[in-house]
């Protein structure tokens, strides 16, 4: 269910505009993406896990929080990041 380090490697090295870049805001929204999307299919089997539910609702949050931030900032990147993870645009 949870991002394991090697698949974190791999979004990150996807994702990231250097090498030691690992925090910038694509590289974020595309881990956040990763987490809500295991989030997601827990809940479809596992209903009544409300903590999980809240976790999931924080996550989509933060998500959202940081694609106004990288809109407002750079739309160019914002283009790019929504059309490489198919998400709606904020």
């Amino acid at each position: 269910m949870s991002v394991t380090k090697e698949l974190k490697k791999e979004i990150i090295s996807k994702f990231s505009s250097s090498a030691n870049d690992t925090g910038s805001t694509e590289v974020q929204v595309a881990l956040f993406t990763k987490h809500i999307s295991n989030l997601t299919e827990h809940l479809k089997i596992n209903k009544k896990d409300y903590q999980a539910r809240r976790g999931l609702l924080v996550f989509v949050v933060k998500r959202k929080r940081l694609l106004s931030y990288l809109k407002d900032r750079n739309n160019d990147r914002y283009e790019k990041i929504i059309k490489e993870l198919k998400l709606k645009r904020v």
